[in-house]
């Protein structure tokens, strides 16, 4: 059987369908790109006349949602416009009863021809595909999952953005802000804002993202392991202090964090030596960017496949210990910390 390919999420082109075609009767919008999304529900508004102020157009807001209320906003007709819009954002369709389940099937199977129904969810607020609400809602919906940006496209709009604000940032320096905060374009935006109105020239240096720029754990668990790979114990040690001290980096998290980054390093480490090709050594390390695969592979470099195997077993350790055992688990962090060292 051929391997399918993973698909990139396009926004032009599902702009392009959207104004090619128009509006359809139902959509289901999720998927943790919400600032995309807010884009495209606007661009909907937009293609309907409408605006939030205008009565034909109604929201309803999770997570319960009362199918009665819904069915007469569905069916009311249009005032002083051609069409209606209705909205309901981040309903719980998996809490649903059964009668209001056979009620929501009923409406979404005949919405009129003048009005646009759209599900709207969050990151992380998607029900089970599984459940009859959401199958009956994927039997009549245009869905559509707004994913992370690829890498050419979202670099290109951390540029657009700093061009915005009279700001120039070279391809290099944007992916580098994309590694340290994030692919998520509602993540970036205040980072950027912050960055632009820090820096003193027309073009943004790496110095000054450094000096401003807000880390994702991620980012500085991928440099915790640089400091480890570069024998310095000192600055990784201070860089693990600090982490700790920030209360939302539960040491179980920064734990998974690091056996995932160990995982990956592994993976590429075995990938590279036994001549696999790169796409597939980034799915196998669920990296998606080029220049994060680029950095992933020079920081396994100094290592040796059997030292990152350990690497990984202790993770996987440590982790059972904090989750089973009694121990301090601030204890048994900085333990492991000790143990990767002395791999290394």
């Amino acid at each position: 059987m051929a391997k399918k390919e993973k698909t990139t999420f396009n926004y032009a082109a599902e702009l392009k369908r959207l104004k090619d075609g128009g509006l359809q009767r139902l959509y289901v919008l999720s998927g943790p790109e919400d600032y995309l999304r807010e884009c495209f529900l606007g661009e909907m508004l937009k293609l309907s006349g409408l605006t939030q102020e205008d009565f034909s157009y109604k929201r309803f807001n999770g997570p319960a949602l009362d199918m009665t209320e819904l069915a007469e906003a569905v069916d009311a007709m249009p005032f002083f416009s051609e069409c209606s819009f209705v909205e309901v954002r981040d309903c719980d369709l998996g809490k649903c009863r059964e009668e209001d389940s056979e009620r929501l099937k009923k409406i979404v199977s005949d919405i009129p021809d003048y009005c646009t129904l759209v599900f709207t969810f969050s990151p992380g607020n998607t029900p089970d595909g599984r459940t009859a609400p959401m199958r009956a809602l994927k039997k009549y919906a245009c869905a559509i999952e707004f994913s992370e940006q690829e890498q050419g496209a979202l670099s290109r709009w951390v540029q657009s953005r700093f061009r915005a604000l009279n700001k120039m940032i070279s391809p290099s320096d944007a992916e580098y802000l994309i590694f340290l905060g994030g692919t998520r374009m509602n993540a970036l935006i205040p980072e950027i804002e912050k960055i632009a109105g820090f820096a003193q020239g027309d073009t943004v240096s790496r110095a000054e993202i450094d000096a401003t720029a807000t880390r994702i754990p991620e980012a500085d668990v991928f440099k915790l392991t640089d400091l480890l790979a570069q024998r310095r114990y000192d600055a990784a040690a201070a860089l693990l202090s600090d982490l700790l001290d920030n209360k939302d980096n539960h040491p179980i998290f920064l734990t998974a964090l690091i056996g995932q980054q160990m995982r990956r390093l592994y993976a590429a480490k075995l990938g590279r030596d036994s001549g696999c090709a790169k796409r597939d050594v980034m799915e196998l390390c669920d990296v998606r960017y080029d220049f994060i695969y680029d950095k992933l592979c020079a920081a396994a470099k100094p290592f040796s496949a059997a030292q990152l195997g350990e690497c990984v077993k202790l993770c996987a350790e440590y982790d059972y210990k904090m989750k089973s055992t009694g121990v301090d688990a601030y204890v048994l962090i900085r333990e492991l910390f000790s143990r990767l060292a002395m791999v290394n």
